[in-house]
């Protein structure tokens, strides 16, 4: 086996936030059982002793949710001391988290600090757009909150980046955005573009993200970006970033640009072992730990069925000059009444229109050191 990901969802679909845009709600209530417990201290050793036993060289270890803060920071400590018993082939160990920052206090944050965890904080930009869509259980606002965890652990020294849900209304408001980050002293953001549930016609939320609205989206963004970085100041944007990469004839670490899907390990709170975050449908459960090895899994008729259904490559997409770059995107973006055309074909062709050449100097400057 070559080195092991793992997303592990230690509170199941459990949140004490009620985002408006929260695909993974949606998915929970298109399974059988919506939330499927909190996983056991029991089924988290044998998660790190099979993967410990079975990885080569390196192997990371991420935790998302729901949130998966509410499973406690004791569970996280537990996590420490498992890795330290099962890691006798000396493995290089990455841990993450990605949380909403409501429970963070000094006690997590020393221990992130301390543990070199990498920490994603959800925060959608400045306090009128944040607070739109991102609520708490009884309808309250978070931004307060959610700034509150982004000081405490600057204060202590954890590091973090940003994620931010890209809506039709942050869309239209990116420099309002990115220009907050900056103030803020946040130099490592990820923007994502909002899910809409996937029985659901895109479009028809009132937090939807439009083609027209992402492709301006993109091209101002990254306008903001090759402006501070000609003045010589770098803000990292992991999918310019990874754009970059791919410039530059290297492959990408986002998984969305890689042009089909691998197999991601997600865990789910009863053990219950999905290929990604966005299918965490019964339908598409590999196994269950304990029961089958992650190498069964990956080998399953299952695994197989969902990666070759990702690589389909329609002839739009085959006579487009940006292919090498774009590979339709990622698959949840694929609109198979469209021949798999990615939704926002449209916009990312506009994009890379107008910015290959520029991204194609970018990456000069960052050889250079600028």
């Amino acid at each position: 086996m070559p080195p092991i990901s793992l997303l592990i969802k230690p509170a199941s679909s459990a949140c004490n936030m009620n985002c408006k845009y929260c695909f993974y709600h949606a998915i929970a209530n298109n399974r059988l059982n919506a939330f499927q417990g909190m996983l056991s201290v029991e089924n988290l050793e044998m998660i790190v002793k099979e993967v410990m036993e079975t990885a080569e060289g390196y192997c990371s270890f991420g935790f998302q949710g729901g949130e998966p803060t509410l499973r406690g920071l004791d569970f996280f400590r537990q996590l420490l001391e498992f890795q330290k018993k099962y890691n006798r082939k000396k493995l290089k160990v990455h841990n993450a988290i990605q949380t909403n920052g409501m429970l963070i206090d000094d006690e997590w944050a020393e221990f992130l600090a301390q543990n070199r965890f990498l920490v994603g904080l959800s925060i959608d930009g400045p306090e009128e757009i944040h607070n739109m869509n991102r609520t708490t259980k009884d309808g309250k606002d978070s931004f307060n909150r959610v700034m509150k965890a982004a000081r405490i652990m600057v204060k202590h020294g954890v590091e973090f980046n940003i994620l931010c849900v890209i809506t039709g209304r942050g869309a239209r408001s990116i420099e309002k955005i990115y220009n907050f980050f900056k103030r803020q002293g946040f130099r490592y953001l990820q923007f994502i573009p909002c899910l809409e549930p996937l029985e659901s016609e895109r479009g028809t939320a009132d937090y939807s993200l439009g083609a027209d609205e992402f492709g301006q989206f993109l091209i101002r963004l990254f306008d903001l970006w090759y402006r501070d970085l000609t003045n010589g100041e770098y803000i990292s944007i992991r999918h310019i970033d990874n754009l970059i990469a791919l410039v530059c004839g290297r492959q990408p670490e986002l998984c969305s640009m890689v042009g089909h899907c691998t197999i991601q390990y997600v865990v789910e709170g009863d053990g219950g072992v999905y290929p990604c975050d966005y299918y965490v449908f019964d339908q598409w459960r590999l196994g269950t730990l304990g029961k089958e090895t992650l190498d069964e899994m990956r080998q399953s008729e299952k695994a197989r069925r969902f990666i070759e259904d990702s690589l389909i490559i329609p002839e739009k997409c085959k006579a487009c000059v940006h292919l090498p770059i774009c590979r339709n995107g990622c698959r949840r973006d694929r609109l198979m009444d469209n021949g798999c055309i990615n939704y926002y074909c449209d916009a990312w062709k506009a994009f890379f229109d107008y910015a290959v050449p520029k991204l194609r100097h970018a990456a000069m400057l960052l050889h250079q050191g600028r």
